[in-house]
């Protein structure tokens, strides 16, 4: 028989506090989010204020009044089980810290700062589509016809769709059935708005579009459409001597002359009208070299300077209402802790951007073929964090270096054995990989196995099928095709096809 009883069991529970949770969150925001999670607490939380003025200096000494009170109130906080400070934060916050970012490296504020501003949304493309069938003398039926078929249009510029099924779709609107007819001609009418080639259905149809247009007398049109019409894949394989024998096109000068024009061709005409803004990478660190060294910066741009408000802050215990003074003193707690969670994050930031600069300085001396094998772990190991955090650390988060700008994780990648016993990093064959096709021979391309045997012979031990996963993620083509590229008639081989 079951009966009630009472026992006492010991054990152990990791416990996240809100305020490590807050220093986590903080730790994995991106540069742009960081700003609005800044704007935000600047915003709920009273006791935070933003420096405005550059030359402003924070108070350095504590005023007699109100300053033992809130040391008191914060001895107070202190004795909450939940609000006791973890050692990996910063030491410990007065009312009078202010949170203010490394001054700026020199340079670096000279920039224009207009620089990344934007000049609004652009046009889209059905926008621009749908302001020239407004303009046009079309039927209301047509227009709405148009108006259906320009909806079916992807951001490239092509229809999605059947004619078929569109015309059954369009037909729901209105009184009479739309027949494939009216749906074809109107559809031709959009055919030949701008931007020219807009509502193909497929490449070859756009590119004819676009000849199309062009002069009757243009150098080599005929013989642009015979390939158009009777070669497309052969073209696509780059076959240019099927390309030959199916258009009809004998003449290698004749030829060369048709590829040239093909080549000036939109096969996307609505990217140019629906592209999207350029989104602007800011960095969170810059990396330069100086006289002793490579040398990494906070950049002082990232984040507003911001404090805790004097005023509100030595108003906690002249309140009398025991509920507004509770809340301000929570208001204050809350504002400390996220001084020290920004504090940590920037902390951790320089730490693993000055460990990754130094075991990748064979990188910003010499390029991608000195990258050096690197895992989250040789970091976590070096910095005595947890492997989470760091890829935290690197998520988002970009480096400013001589060489260009980016992602912390871009400096982490696999590696491959060494005939010494060493590794070697991916990126760095990749690297070598591009630069022993970019100095081939154009008519005896080197297919994937004597790359494999060309690395092998420096010492790197890598498969054959590893060099074609490698290449095919470069887009280089395969030796096949690189040789008919260069056997391609004269006048195109520097250009690709």
């Amino acid at each position: 028989m079951l009966k009630p009883g009472l026992n006492l069991q010991l054990g152990q529970t990791l416990t996240m506090t809100p305020q490590l949770q807050q220093a986590i969150r903080l730790l994995q925001l991106s540069t742009l989010e960081l700003q609005a999670e800044i704007q935000q607490a600047l915003e709920s939380n009273p006791m935070l204020e933003q420096v405005e003025d550059e030359g402003e200096e924070a108070p350095t000494e504590r005023p007699e009044e109100g300053g033992e009170l809130v040391e008191g109130d914060r001895m107070q906080a202190d004795t909450a089980g939940d609000d006791v400070i973890p050692e990996e934060l910063s030491t410990d916050s007065r009312w009078d810290d202010i949170y203010e970012p490394a001054p700026s490296p020199r340079g670096l504020d000279d920039r224009d700062p207009l620089e990344n501003t934007s000049d609004g949304e652009d046009e889209g493309l059905q926008d621009h589509l749908l302001w020239q069938l407004h303009l046009s003398h079309l039927t209301p039926r047509d227009q709405r016809i148009g108006a259906a078929l320009i909806d079916a249009i992807t951001p490239d510029g092509y229809l999605d769709g059947e004619l078929e099924a569109l015309a059954e779709m369009i037909s729901q609107g209105e009184d009479e059935p739309v027949g494939v007819d009216e749906v074809e001609a109107v559809l031709h009418w959009i055919q030949q708005c701008d931007p020219l080639g807009v509502g193909a259905r497929d490449l070859r149809e756009c590119l004819e579009i676009q000849l199309g247009h062009l002069a009757p007398d243009a150098p080599a049109r005929d013989a642009a459409r015979a390939i158009l019409e009777n070669g497309m894949e052969s073209l696509a394989k780059r076959d240019y001597r099927a390309l030959q024998r199916q258009s009809g096109v004998r003449d290698p000068d004749e030829l060369a002359r048709a590829l040239d024009l093909i080549r000036t061709l939109n096969p996307r005409p609505g990217a140019q009208i629906s592209e999207p803004s350029s989104e602007y990478v800011v960095p969170d660190v810059y990396v330069r070299h100086d006289r002793d060294g490579w040398r990494v910066d906070l950049n002082p741009e990232i984040a507003p300077r911001i404090r805790i408000n004097d005023l509100y802050a030595g108003m906690v215990r002249q309140v009398s209402d025991a509920r507004d003074s509770a809340f301000m003193r929570d208001q204050l707690q809350e504002a400390r802790w996220f001084l020290k969670s920004l504090h940590s994050r920037n902390d951790t930031l320089l730490r693993v951007a000055q460990a990754i600069v130094e075991r990748q300085q064979g990188f910003l001396e010499h390029g991608e073929v000195a990258m050096q094998p690197l895992i989250l772990r040789d970091i976590a190991e070096a910095l005595e964090m947890h492997e989470s955090t760091i890829s935290r650390v690197t998520t988002q988060k970009y480096m400013h270096t001589p060489r260009g700008v980016f992602e912390f994780k871009y400096f982490f990648s696999s590696h491959v054995g060494t005939a010494d016993g060493g590794e070697c990093s991916a990126t760095a064959i990749r690297a070598m990989i591009r630069e022993l096709i970019g100095d081939e021979t154009p008519n005896k391309p080197l297919s994937d196995a004597k790359l494999a045997q060309i690395l092998s012979d420096r010492g790197i031990n890598v498969a054959r099928r590893t060099v074609a996963k490698y290449r095919e993620a470069m887009h280089i083509p395969s030796s096949s095709e690189r040789r008919q590229m260069a056997s391609m008639p004269s006048g195109n081989k520097q250009k690709g096809a």
